[in-house]
């Protein structure tokens, strides 16, 4: 363990992040001390032997920081200034840029995202050139503001240009997104946080859950409608969406469409591709996570083409057998192809694939196994994630048994991915960070132009308001100051079931003008 002694509960949030980001293999522990305390105080009060790791002093007008390991002398760094109190930007952006100076004099390390943390590289960047500013005026704030490395900084400065032209026809005053979701999975993965239960523990209480999602559609949608808001995207996601029987399917999917503006002379798609059912013409993107390959039959896909759903995504997170069966994912690589096929031939021309680095044990060789494999199907649309270490995944559980070293994300594996991605003609079109991410790198979606996915730039950048459905679902709320208010569902689906008004009244709520 890590200890970070302050004399001021202030920005502990930063402290904690910088220090994990360099060593991501150690519990971070930030104290509050006070001034007076002595080293035994301090030692008896964090549970620890040794001195403290870190030490962060604040005064009136000067912040001290000293790094302090076994086996070298200590590393300081100090900040005097007349504007050293609470509210000062200019004392965090100092905090910042001195531990990042300790920390990477004493690891010898430099992070591909510099100090950036708290917020998304994208969002910075577009600030910044809607502000006026160049794309090389854009990437030397980033480098020098913030010491994100140039090759990231151009990447987030391309990102942002290609994100204003994908978003350029949103309604984001007036308009909103919808997400449902589905929170069974056939099996919960050794990487998973999100809210998902075993459909095999379920299966008789799924039509239940379904009784109360649908209250939950038919109010909102009364809600929104009654607001004259319009619906951008829909995105059905989980969990795993087609744990669903087609009978489910065409249950949830109609309830949809008869309360969220169901108008079929205008429709998105033609008659010989849904069954005289779709959304309103200002429907931009319909798209239903398919996710696990082993839950796909052409039945759920007939079903999903019935209702008008255009993009799905079918993902294998790594096409390594061995990789599928050590995290849990109960599906081989043949039955991701298969299911694949299966996609196209019922005519999905837009399919998604998501692929994890980083995974337990999996080396280069392995990562440029996966991309060969994908490379055949040629996805539309390519998911790159770095592995997010959570603390309320079981692969925590897993890394303190197999040690942190099994984790490889490197350089080389983002380019071969990303090498892999243009060769395939596809294009960076978003990006964001998570906390703990292997490498300290990112994950980004890439796309043919066309097929980039509406609804994953908006809910990462916070640009549009968010209506989530189902267990576990937070929605969002943007005002036009750009300020945003939460609310969110119960994550268990049992308690979501028992108090759906509740659940409902917490909409209207922060809904009301």
């Amino acid at each position: 363990m890590l200890t970070a002694i302050v004399n001021n509960d202030l920005y502990r949030y930063e402290i904690n992040s910088l220090v994990k980001a360099f060593y991501p293999e150690e519990t971070v522990k930030v104290l509050v001390v006070g001034d007076s305390d002595t080293s035994t105080n301090v030692r008896t009060a964090a549970g620890i032997s040794e001195a403290p790791f870190l030490s962060v002093k604040y005064t009136e007008d000067r912040l001290t920081i000293s790094v302090k390991t076994s086996n070298k002398p200590a590393i300081c760094a100090e900040y005097e200034g007349s504007e050293c109190d609470e509210k000062s930007a200019e004392l965090k952006n100092e905090l910042k840029h001195m531990l990042y100076q300790v920390l990477t004099e004493e690891t010898g390390r430099v992070l591909p995202w510099g100090e950036l943390i708290g917020i998304r590289p994208t969002k910075l960047a577009m600030m910044h050139i809607d502000g006026g500013a160049t794309d090389d005026e854009t990437v030397q704030y980033m480098m020098d503001e913030h010491r994100v490395s140039r090759g990231k900084a151009e990447l987030a400065v391309e990102i942002a240009r290609r994100e204003k032209k994908i978003l350029q026809n949103i309604h984001y005053e007036n308009g909103y997104s919808l997400y449902i979701g589905i929170p069974f999975c056939p099996t919960t993965c050794l990487y998973c946080s999100f809210t998902s239960f075993p459909l095999a523990s379920w299966m008789d209480r799924v039509d239940t859950y379904l009784d109360a999602l649908i209250h939950e559609i038919e109010a909102t949608a009364l809600m929104m409608k009654s607001r004259g808001k319009v619906l951008d995207t829909v995105y059905i996601g989980g969990g795993t969406p087609t744990t669903l029987e087609p009978a489910q399917l065409d249950r949830l999917l109609n309830a949809i469409e008869e309360n969220f503006e169901k108008e079929t002379k205008h429709s998105t798609v033609s008659p010989d591709q849904a069954d005289g059912h779709s959304l309103a013409s200002t429907l931009q993107e319909f798209t239903v996570e398919a996710g696990r390959p082993d839950s796909i039959t052409p039945d759920k896909l007939a079903m999903l083409r019935k209702h008008g759903v255009r993009r799905i995504s079918v993902n294998p997170q790594t096409m390594n057998d061995r990789t599928l069966e050590l995290i849990g994912r109960r599906h081989s690589v043949q039955q991701v192809i298969d299911a694949f096929h299966m996609a196209r031939e019922a005519g999905f021309d837009n399919i998604n694939m998501d692929i994890i680095l980083g995974l337990p044990e999996e080396t280069e060789d392995d990562v440029h196994r996966t991309i060969d494999e994908i490379s055949k199907l040629h996805p539309d649309d390519l998911t790159v994630h770095s592995l997010a270490l959570k603390r309320a995944s079981r692969m925590q559980q897993w890394i303190e048994q197999n040690g942190f070293t099994s984790i490889h994300n490197t350089d080389e594996t983002m380019k071969i991915a990303a090498d892999g991605a243009a060769a395939m003609g596809l294009e960076p079109y978003y990006l964001y960070r998570q906390k703990n991410m292997s490498g300290n790198f990112e994950n980004v979606g890439y796309a043919e132009p066309g097929k980039a996915g509406i609804y994953n730039i908006l809910i990462m950048e916070e640009k549009q308001t968010i209506l989530a459905l189902g267990a576990g679902a937070i929605t969002k709320r943007v005002f036009p100051d750009g300020r945003i208010e939460r609310c969110d569902n119960a994550k268990d689906v049992a308690t979501y079931i028992a108090n759906i008004d509740e659940m409902i009244e917490r909409k209207e709520k922060l809904f009301a003008e």
